[in-house]
């Protein structure tokens, strides 16, 4: 072989040997080797007498992004870096600053750190979409390991209720799967997660009925007076926390007119101890052959178009969402803790309604370890990119092969047609 196909060759190897490798140790000059740990929303970068943190704004995979201000680095609380990048944020310390703490190991030299994630309520509100977190970062000289742990799920069924009218009409408000098919049975999710919820209301003998979730609030107990409150939907029909940073909204088309389906991205109240929101709804039904308005109505905010979409009937049912002014009442009021705006709250035991009824759902349960995830999901690109990398070196491989085989036929052909000429 010719020296520029043996540099081909070799080009092409090296090549292949990076990519079945997903943790490499780059070598910088004159420095001890640095690891390089998989991608990840929070990126470490080991220098000799300092190091560089680098943390994706989605730092739970969610798409919700975090603010950069509730980010701090160990417990000096060292701030992030001024910059102008909206992605991620970064920051840069000695290896002796921000509560760095060093350790002698057997093989190793350690240094370690905390990177804080304290989130705030944003915009006036008393929820809070993101969780706390607190994220270790290790400079390890010359080699670096990962140790993950799992939360403990608990596994008692929600509470909810079903009411049930004295014409045989049951209402009653359910956690579905993902898939609506199956009722969900552990009440426990993680911040960044989606809650499946299906109002439903059984007719018995009645001519058809189609339902409407009239409003909705979270509350930190079954009593939907309770405070702190999250309104969820408003305005007889109105999905308004698809206004709040969140891609809430009713399911279209319905599966049938007497139920109606809608997600919530799950939240938490901000600085509130307890970690469980109980879902209260008014729940009302009229004829099915009824026209939708605008006191009977299902819509969502599109948050692509910024408009409101109503789930059946003429768009303009819903313009009232914008104004906050839908009817004759708005749980808005309850805000001022008008209470007598609302119906009487359901308690656990059946009450007698005619066309209507509150029904709660809950405890869900918010467990505070989304970060095990992301170990999860590292551990879950690492095999990925090795798969890739013996794959893309079989291709090489290939690819070689019919290289040498092209050569050695040429060669034959041309050592042949010499033959010849002789």
């Amino acid at each position: 072989m010719g020296p520029a196909y043996q540099l081909f060759l070799c080009l092409l190897l090296c090549g292949v040997a990076k990519l079945c490798c997903p943790q490499p140790l780059e070598l910088l000059p004159g420095r001890t080797p640095t690891p390089v740990r998989p991608t990840s929303s929070v990126e470490v970068d080991c220098l000799e007498a300092e190091f560089l943190v680098t943390v994706s704004r989605d730092l739970f995979g969610t798409g919700k992004l975090i603010q950069p201000g509730d980010l701090t680095l160990g417990s000096e609380s060292c701030q992030p870096l001024v910059s102008v990048d909206t992605d991620v944020v970064r920051f840069k310390a000695q290896l002796h600053e921000c509560s760095n703490r060093v350790q002698v190991t057997e093989d190793a030299l350690v240094y370690s750190t905390l990177l804080l994630h304290e989130p705030r309520p944003v915009r006036g509100l008393s929820i809070l979409r993101t969780n706390r977190a607190e994220v270790p970062i290790e400079c390890r000289y010359p080699r670096q390991g990962n140790v993950s742990s799992h939360a403990i799920r608990p596994t008692w069924i929600p509470f909810s209720t079903t009411v049930s009218s004295e014409e045989t009409m049951a209402f009653s408000l359910r956690l579905m799967e993902e898939n609506w098919n199956t009722e969900k049975l552990s009440p426990t999710f993680h911040l960044g997660e989606v809650a499946y919820l299906q109002a439903e209301v059984q007719t018995g003998s009645h001519l058809p009925l189609q339902l409407f979730v009239d409003h909705c609030v979270a509350t930190p107990s079954p009593d939907q007076t309770a405070s702190p409150y999250h309104v969820i939907v408003d305005f007889h029909g109105c999905l308004v926390d698809g206004l709040s940073e969140s891609f809430s909204a009713f399911q279209a088309p319905r599966p049938r007119p007497e139920t109606l389906q809608f997600t919530v991205d799950v939240f938490h109240f901000a600085n509130y101890s307890r970690n469980m929101v109980y879902i209260t709804c008014h729940l009302k039904v009229t004829p099915a052959n009824q026209i939708p308005d605008e006191l009977n109505k299902a819509c969502s905010f599109n948050r692509t178009s910024k408009s409101w979409l109503p789930v059946e009937g003429d768009a303009d049912i819903c313009d009232c969402c914008n104004k906050g002014n839908c009817g004759s009442s708005s749980y808005a009021k309850h805000q001022a803790h008008e209470v007598s705006q609302w119906p009487k709250p359901a308690s656990r035991n059946r009450r007698h309604v005619r066309d209507e009824a509150d029904v709660t759902v809950g405890p869900l349960i918010f467990l505070g370890k989304a970060s095990d995830r992301a170990v999860e999901g590292w551990a879950s690109s690492d095999h990925t990119s090795l798969v890739l990398g013996l794959g893309l070196a079989a291709v090489a491989f290939l690819i070689l092969a019919a290289i040498v085989l092209g050569v050695t036929k040429q060669s034959h052909t041309t050592s042949h047609v010499v033959s010849l000429s002789q």
